[in-house]
């Protein structure tokens, strides 16, 4: 058997579900769940709360299948230490994302912009669902590249990083509609998707990264409603 090389953040009671067969999914599942990922993605930027919690259901019900409904493996109920982590990766991102932010604008690159008038009381019911989805658009291509990088390399820390990176570059080409916005959303959203990434590699735990996105969003979004 290989042995598990391990990040030293990480704690090392669970492991990352698939990528050794833990547990095992056929090829056709990974098409499925491939095929579910952009259907979920659809989903989520309605406006419609009913078709946002449907994205939801779309995203983790053929997760939990393949996982043979052991929720745990992917959920767990954060603690008090799991909670602070979460909230002290939001604080590092949107410190990051100020600094980076700055930068970029002195150079000239900006990304796409929400007005004040787009943020109502219902988009703050939305997010808690469009969220979740997002962090399940981010998951299973994850998983998917993790499988596959091990498969032919068997050094998971290696593996690790290859998802990462892919699907943070996935994940900033969602936000940007040209190379400019691109490029913008590659520092902001992309990169900076490595806060909520650490939250789960750490604790392999969806909740704790997910948390760590709602309090961005539920900031960005109370500082547009606001007026601030």
């Amino acid at each position: 058997m290989v042995e598990i090389d391990w990040f030293k953040f990480e704690n090392k009671d669970k492991d990352f579900p698939f990528y050794r067969k833990n547990p095992y999914i056929p090829k056709w599942g990974w098409i499925v769940l491939l095929f579910a990922t952009p259907i979920g993605l659809v989903l989520s930027i309605s406006s419609n709360i009913f078709i946002t919690i449907l994205s939801c259901i779309v995203l983790i019900l053929p997760v939990l299948y393949f996982l043979k409904w052991d929720y745990k493996a992917i959920f767990q109920k954060p603690s008090i230490k799991d909670i602070l982590l979460a909230v002290g990766l939001f604080v590092g991102y949107m410190v990051y994302a100020l600094i980076v932010g700055v930068l970029l604008e002195n150079i000239g690159l900006n990304g796409a912009t929400l007005t004040p008038e787009t943020v109502t009381v219902m988009t703050f019911v939305s997010l808690v669902f469009q969220l979740m989805s997002e962090e399940f658009v981010k998951f299973i291509p994850f998983m998917f590249f993790l499988r596959v990088s091990y498969k032919f390399s068997n050094k998971r820390k290696l593996s690790t990083i290859l998802s990462v990176v892919i699907v943070m570059i996935f994940f900033a080409l969602l936000h940007s509609f040209n190379l400019e916005t691109f490029l913008f959303a590659l520092s902001i959203q992309g990169l900076g998707s490595i806060f909520e990434f650490i939250g789960y590699i750490k604790t392999k735990n969806i909740l704790v990264s997910y948390i760590t996105h709602l309090c961005t969003d539920i900031f960005i979004f109370s500082l547009l409603f606001l007026g601030i």
